[in-house]
């Protein structure tokens, strides 16, 4: 709508001073042929707008200008919960929305109280991707997120590791978790479920509308089935012999197991090793695993973990003395 863009484009020069009409139209998501309209149009309305000129210039209010304006609108209101994502924000529709309230913040805000906002969010940065990651594809992320704020049932299509399925969904929340976006939802009079946005093949609105459980907790909902899956997935426990280099790889390799590994280490031998106990998921790829701490590691046991890894270790020998 073009007057909220007019008052965010004021509150965008209010806060921030001289600003060049292309850091004004990135701000604003438009073009900067329709800043300098829209720069126009302010004047028009007599607002003090100067323009100057060189390398150095930009727009900006004549000195001791202020508006009032700063009322927040409730979608701008919403938006503010995800100040410190910009990222995500953008991603679920709300980038403009939350570029708004921001400015309508600052402005209200004292002089003082202005600035130092400011100071924060250019000395601090929230990155909830994770690293070496490229972020998962998701064009349908703001048809959930609207139909999870709306209350609608979604007809989806969604690819599993086991094939596809069609499903009614009744989208409860949205999860941000290591860069990935997870819909959490239930079936009408099923179990709820997490869906991994990336996979949904589709996400049609069915024009029906479900009424919301009054006791569902998202973030209570999504750290129990993250501890259930854990568990799930966690099966087994590998006894190992460690150096003191893999004991400080530990965290960094298995996360939160590897951490209470090392805290319930038992004491080091002559060498220097100590002995972990280490929860595994299935042989498979606990044997993946564990070949990658190398020579540094010893499995004690289970036996059949033992032979698994040293027959997989055997065919690596063998792989690769064919070039000796």
């Amino acid at each position: 709508m073009r007057a909220d863009r007019l008052l965010a484009l004021l509150l965008l020069l209010q806060n921030r001073g001289r600003t060049t009409a292309a850091v004004l139209a990135a701000e604003l998501e438009v073009s900067v042929r329709t800043v300098h309209r829209d720069v126009e149009a302010l004047g028009a309305a007599g607002v003090p707008v100067v323009a100057d000129r060189g390398p150095a210039g930009g727009y900006r209010l004549v000195d001791g200008y202020r508006t009032r304006l700063t009322g927040l609108t409730a979608a701008e209101a919403g938006a503010l919960f995800f100040a410190g994502l910009p990222g995500p924000a953008k991603e679920l529709g709300l980038g403009a929305l939350l570029a708004t309230a921001e400015s309508k913040v600052r402005a209200a805000l004292p002089p003082g109280l202005g600035e130092s906002a400011l100071r924060l969010q250019e000395r601090f940065h929230l990155d909830p991707a994770a690293w070496f990651r490229e972020a998962d594809p998701v064009p349908l992320l703001t048809v959930v997120a609207r139909a999870v704020w709306e209350q609608q049932v979604l007809d989806v299509h969604y690819r599993r590791w086991q094939g596809e399925v069609r499903r009614e969904v009744c989208p409860l929340g949205l999860v941000l978790k290591g860069g990935l976006w997870y819909a959490v939802g239930s079936t009408v009079g099923g179990p709820v479920r997490s869906y991994r946005v990336s996979r949904l093949r589709s996400a049609e609105p069915t024009g029906a509308h479900f009424d919301r459980p009054p006791d569902f907790d998202l973030a209570a909902h999504w750290t129990a089935s993250e501890r259930e899956l854990s568990d799930r997935m966690r099966s087994g426990t590998a006894e190992l012999r460690v150096s003191p280099r893999v004991l400080r790889l530990l965290p960094a390799l298995f996360g939160a197991v590897g951490s209470r590994a090392v805290a319930a280490a038992g004491p080091p031998d002559a060498e220097g090793w100590v002995r972990v106990l280490l929860p595994v998921e299935s042989e498979t790829v606990a044997v993946a695993d564990l070949l990658r701490l190398g020579a540094d590691a010893e499995v004690l046991g289970p036996a059949p973990l033992r032979r698994a890894v040293a027959a997989e270790a055997a065919a690596l020998h063998r792989r690769y003395a064919q070039d000796e």
